[in-house]
């Protein structure tokens, strides 16, 4: 079964760090692109509604940053654990969001992400003092 699950989230300080986790099984994470998307508080019912492209890894290890996260986010690959990581730095109160991983194709813009596999649960995460 194809699938990706993600963790890491909870509760930081402004400033803060945090690492996220996109777990895949079923399919071998380094033949596609990944993006990382993120919800407003209150969309979590509705997974995939209203979402922020965050950053997206193509296959070839290109790497894309939305405007609001470049500089503070990292997207990286652990191909020996099937793994796809985004490390969040200095966050912000307004990085706060339910955070999803899907496969996704990164446009040629760097700032437009299109989710190619369904979404899943997401992992909260929410910066607050």
């Amino acid at each position: 079964q194809v699938q990706l699950v993600e963790s890491g989230g909870g509760l930081v300080q402004p400033g803060g760090s945090l690492r996220l986790s996109c777990a895949a099984s079923g399919f071998t994470l380094d033949k596609y692109g990944i993006g990382w998307f993120r919800q407003a508080p209150g969309n979590r019912q509705h997974p995939g509604v209203e979402t922020e492209g965050v950053s997206c890894r193509s296959s070839d290890g290109s790497t894309y940053y939305a405007d609001s996260v470049k500089g503070r986010f990292t997207i990286s690959r652990d191909n020996a654990k099937n793994t796809v990581y985004l490390q969040m730095s200095s966050l912000k109160p307004e990085d706060t969001a339910v955070y999803y991983c899907t496969t996704a194709e990164c446009g040629l813009d760097g700032r437009t992400y299109y989710p190619t596999s369904d979404w899943g649960q997401g992992t909260q995460v929410t910066v607050s003092s």
